[in-house]
């Protein structure tokens, strides 16, 4: 009973962090991270509800203006000495409404200018999230190789530490010198350095996850590619291809775009504005007009004598000039980035297919023999250290040429701002 009670005992000690541990940790592949980021970004909710704000302003540019109600009347009769009288044999009061009628189609205008806004708005919105989801699937890659790196250390840290204890009893022993014991330890304290400075990033990278996933601080993270393969053959796509896609999708020339036309449709508005409006007015006066108990109509007009709105109307001829360059560095802009991006992948895919895919394989075998050697003595300290720094430094390069070869694909989807590569 007492064995059965303390293997019982062993198991939960064991089971219970694991299962803890799994209730914790967040599993999430890239696309789970962009669902999430969809979703949960405050930057694009923010800019949302910038749509939302635009969409107001069609709502207000669609009213009329209020009628104008006024109205008088007596304060005191110093004959009666009474105060407010409105009967006809002693008071006296008068009262008129009056309606703005706006001309020259402003409010029509006013409408159009609301609606280009709503279009900016959107590719605004649009743009932010081309921005942050190019950032999102940049940080991801680099916080999964960064981990991958992590575990790498992990596996040589353990080893090391294995081969310190079996040297530590030769030394006892007398079989090995202490220099040889030193050197492996020196060995251990540059992996666990440098171990510790990836953790760091690797925390860092977690950290900007979480914020463009909306994520707790406390949200544990275990990332993993949906493909290792990408599904699209980059060789197989031409350049010009690539062009078109960006010229037609480019949410941030879309919206310089939108600015243009937003400027023209101001220049028509403010060219109307310089027509006056007319307000036209009905009163009634009981008797301080002849006859009494006056009944009239007016029309108000302002003569566009010295304001003809000259100022906005230069304003806005200038705005579709800036708006204009503004269409053309863009364009400009997009060509430039799309040649540099797609150049880049190109070489970072070529550099990709060079490696042989059994090349990381064969060379894990090859330190697992090294190691068994080095136990045995049958490799001297320096071939060994050697040969486990090569090791070492052969698994990052392949995770840093995979995170290249990804993040150059990643960049592609930005500069076209579609979602060519998965």
């Amino acid at each position: 009973m007492i064995r059965t009670g303390t293997l019982i005992f062993l198991l939960l000690g064991i089971f219970t962090p694991i299962t803890h541990a799994q209730t914790d940790t967040l599993k999430l592949n890239l696309p789970q991270a962009e669902a999430l980021f969809l979703k949960q970004n405050f930057d694009l909710l923010v800019a949302n509800y910038q749509i939302d704000q635009a969409k107001a302003e069609i709502i207000t540019s669609r009213l009329f203006d209020n009628p104008e109600l006024e109205y008088e009347n007596l304060l005191y009769n110093h004959e009666t000495g009474k105060f407010l009288q409105t009967s006809y044999a002693y008071g006296q009061f008068a009262g008129s409404v009056s309606q703005l009628i706006k001309l020259a189609g402003k409010r029509n205008k006013n409408i159009k200018l609301a609606q280009s806004g709503v279009r900016m708005a959107e590719m605004e919105y649009f743009d932010v999230q081309r921005t942050l989801k190019f950032e999102l699937q940049n940080t991801f890659y680099k916080a999964y190789f960064t981990a991958q790196s992590v575990n790498v250390f992990d596996e040589q840290i353990k080893s090391t530490q294995m081969l310190i204890k079996a040297y530590e009893a030769q030394l006892k022993a007398g079989n090995v010198a202490l220099k040889d014991v030193i050197r492996i330890k020196s060995l251990l304290i540059g992996l666990q350095a440098e171990q510790t400075n990836l953790l760091n990033e690797l925390e860092d990278q977690y950290r900007d996850l979480r914020m463009l996933c909306g994520l707790a601080p406390n949200a544990n993270l275990s990332l993993a590619l949906a493909s290792a393969e990408p599904d699209l053959p980059l060789n197989q796509i031409p350049y010009l291809t690539l062009l078109d896609s960006a010229r037609n999708n480019r949410s941030d020339l879309k919206r310089s775009k939108a600015a243009l036309d937003y400027n023209e449709l101001n220049l028509k508005l403010q060219k109307a504005m310089a027509i006056p409006d007319v307000e036209i007015s009905l009163s009634y006066d009981l008797k301080g007009n002849y006859p009494e108990k006056y009944t009239g109509i007016g029309l108000k007009i302002p003569i566009p004598l010295f304001n003809r709105n000259q100022g906005e109307i230069k304003k806005a001829k200038i705005g579709i000039d800036a708006a204009t360059t503004e269409v053309n560095k863009y364009e400009l802009l997009l060509s430039n980035e799309l040649f540099n991006s797609y150049q880049t992948a190109l070489r970072n895919e070529k550099l990709f297919e060079a490696i042989d895919p059994d090349f990381n394989t064969g060379f894990s075998k090859l330190i697992s023999g090294l190691i068994k050697n080095f136990r045995e003595r049958n490799v001297s300290l320096m071939e060994f250290l050697d040969l486990y720094q090569s090791y070492k430094e052969n698994v990052l390069q392949i995770n840093q040429v995979q995170l290249q070869r990804l993040s150059s694909r990643a960049e592609l989807n930005y500069v076209t701002g579609t979602n060519l590569f998965k």
